[in-house]
């Protein structure tokens, strides 16, 4: 039900801090966080501030963007020069759901973590489960994320009924499919530049149990890996694979197909699953623990380490759906030089052999990973930036340093010769020529954005690198 609907609402279930729609904090806290740096989840730094409040509303009045948890790699959720930015984690609050229709409404600056700590149980969860849970609502509608199960259920954007914001002239909306629809779908994916998203509903969906049944084995090359994906697609909702970057011949791309779906009651255990222990990285450690012979060395074992043939079980839903987040601060492996992702997707299906020739492109360039991640895309989301398309996505970390520019230059001309799209979540070091090639519907989000924004108040210093803000 959208803020302002008179229709009567179904019935909420019984949770702990859940408030009825509508309702007031008692008393609002205001909690200003002046910093000279800030970064992203890449640890490269630049100069940036924000303001973190309950009153999400409040402190967006004149911010130039709005963060979340911090987890998009590069600059996509730091200010332009001059401006400031208005973190929402603090404004976290359940507002309402409904059990019959599954609709959850909720200020933006809820986690996804506190969403399947308190839905999983219940027999609920987000209908897109991206690689981090460690993210905010309004960085979930930002970035349009996608999960596993994109080649079944699309992004996160699909499951949108509406979203509050606050546009650039100060004034609050709803926006929906219904109402104002070329504001929504400039939202879904557009990396909080067309207002601030303050509130969120989207449709849960249920769950068998809260157990994942996994099955996993061993891919032998990229090639492989294309056609695996493909034939897994027809039988399991969740897809996924690891991959060897550093491996070369016909071992390029060798990896662990990973597959999944919600476990019935029978297979599962009767106890819903405990959050997982996190442990830490205590500190940043030194530029050189990463290296060609630590990778190499860590690609290998992890491989051998899966068994021969097909390997099948009930597992953690955390260790499925976010596996990194068992670590906290584990980007601090990268050293003070920091790192990012490059992301793409490429349509395989169109330009057969597109995801062995872009790993080759990355193994002549000398580019050195350990975490390489490879997925099956569907359709097109409908948000005017949404990153997926039919294809392959393959998302790749790279250490920062000299050389990184020229190697991400590469990857992006390799990637615009196939056809395809880096994600913008991700992104840190993409030349603006590159991006615009690559994204033929940026002309058309850039005149929604200016319709609601023409002033050009909502910017951030990824869009001035790549789409010309303040030029």
């Amino acid at each position: 039900m959208e803020p302002g609907s008179e229709a009567q609402a179904s019935p909420s279930i019984a949770l702990p801090g859940l408030l009825a729609a509508g309702s007031k904090h008692a008393a609002t806290i205001h909690t200003v966080a002046d910093q000279e740096t800030l970064s992203g989840w890449g640890l490269i730094e630049r100069p940036g501030r924000e303001v973190r409040s309950e009153d999400l509303a409040a402190i967006t009045v004149g911010a130039g963007l709005t963060r979340g948890l911090g987890r998009s790699y590069g600059d996509s959720s730091l200010p332009a020069a001059g401006t400031w930015v208005a973190a929402s984690p603090l404004a976290d609050r359940l507002l309402a759901f409904d059990q019959q229709s599954g609709i959850l409404h909720a200020e933006a600056g809820l986690s996804l973590r506190e969403i399947n700590r308190l839905f999983w149980p219940r027999l609920w969860t987000s209908p897109v489960l991206p690689g981090t849970q460690d993210i905010t609502l309004g960085g979930m509608v930002a970035a349009d994320v996608h999960g596993k199960n994109h080649h079944v259920d699309g992004t996160f954007g699909r499951h949108l009924e509406w979203l509050l914001i606050r546009l650039a002239d100060g004034e609050i909306v709803t926006t929906s499919r219904e109402r104002d629809p070329d504001l929504f779908r400039a939202t879904v994916g557009g990396m909080g530049l067309t207002g601030h998203i303050l509130e969120v509903a989207v449709r849960l969906q249920p769950i068998p149990s809260p157990w994942i049944r996994a099955e996993s084995e061993r891919i032998a090359g990229v090639d492989e890996f294309v056609s695996a994906l493909r034939e897994a697609a027809t039988d399991w909702p969740f897809t996924v694979g690891w991959f060897d970057a550093l491996a070369t011949g016909t071992k390029l791309g060798r990896g662990i197909l990973m597959k999944g779906r919600w476990a019935q009651p029978a297979e599962a255990p009767v106890e819903p699953p405990s959050p997982k222990m996190r442990l830490a990285v205590p500190f940043t450690l030194p530029n050189w623990t990463l290296n060609r012979l630590s990778m190499w060395a860590f690609n290998k074992l992890y491989f051998h380490l899966h068994p021969r043939g097909v390997k099948t079980g009930i597992v953690h839903p955390e260790s499925f759906f976010h596996p990194l987040d068992v670590i906290r601060h584990w980007n601090r492996i990268y050293g003070r030089r920091g790192f990012t992702q490059h992301q793409c997707v490429l349509p395989e299906g169109e330009r057969p052999g597109a995801a062995r020739r872009l790993l080759e492109e990355l193994t002549a360039r000398g580019g050195l990973s350990c975490l390489c991640v490879i997925k099956d895309c569907g359709e097109q989301g409908e948000g005017l930036l949404s990153f997926p398309r039919p294809g392959i996505t393959i998302a790749i970390d790279l250490p920062a340093g000299p050389g990184i520019q020229e190697l991400i230059d590469g990857l992006n001309r390799r990637v615009l010769a196939e056809g395809g799209r880096i994600y913008l979540a991700k992104d840190t070091f993409a030349r603006a020529e590159d991006f615009q090639a690559m994204e033929p519907r940026l002309a058309e989000f850039e005149q929604l954005r200016r319709r609601w924004d023409p002033a050009g108040r909502l910017s951030s210093a990824q869009a001035v690198r790549l789409f010309g803000d303040g030029a």
